[in-house]
């Protein structure tokens, strides 16, 4: 699934023109770096420790260490669960008579739609859904969100990117 991963939060393929297959995915921001990840919690040790340095070897730095090490755990916690909670990944398959829908959550779960291409339609919610600009495909009876991570003015790009996509037959 992560063949179509790029630089943007989301990328069209298409395969060979004989075939007409197209396939977009959609992931979420990351800015934060596995590199950078390292870096932050390392610089972050380090200058949450070097104050300490004044007081090693004393009963005060056994004082002040548990709350050094909550601090820095804390963090480290915390940027782990948002890089494991942005591990989404939707992929829109379109083939020349169907569409296909695959989300995969950051606990591993699929969710999957699949429709007539011919049926599926892409729907625009400026206001009413969990974000502005909402993006949903509707089709055989389903209403399936698409892109709800991406920013207002991407998700309104996706959506005229959607439309054009399932004009061209």
């Amino acid at each position: 699934m992560h063949l179509c991963r790029a630089s943007m939060p989301y990328d069209w393929t298409r395969s060979e023109p004989q075939d007409a297959t197209q396939k977009l995915c959609l992931w979420p921001h990351h800015s934060l770096t596995a590199r950078g990840y390292v870096f932050f919690i390392a610089t972050t040790c380090l200058l949450v420790c070097l104050p300490l340095i004044i007081v090693v070897g004393t009963v005060l730095m056994w004082a002040i260490l548990p709350f050094v090490l909550a601090a820095v755990g804390g963090m480290w916690f915390a940027l782990d669960r948002n890089r494991h909670d942005g591990q989404i990944m939707e992929v829109l398959t379109l083939t020349s008579d169907r569409a296909r829908l695959v989300r995969r959550n950051p606990d591993g779960g699929l969710l999957e739609w699949e429709c007539n291409r011919y049926w599926t339609t892409p729907e625009l919610h400026p206001r009413g859904g969990p974000v502005p600009q909402y993006v949903t495909l509707r089709g055989c009876g389903r209403r399936v969100e698409i892109g709800a991570f991406l920013s207002e003015e991407e998700r309104l790009a996706l959506y005229d990117d959607l439309v054009r996509a399932l004009r061209n037959d």
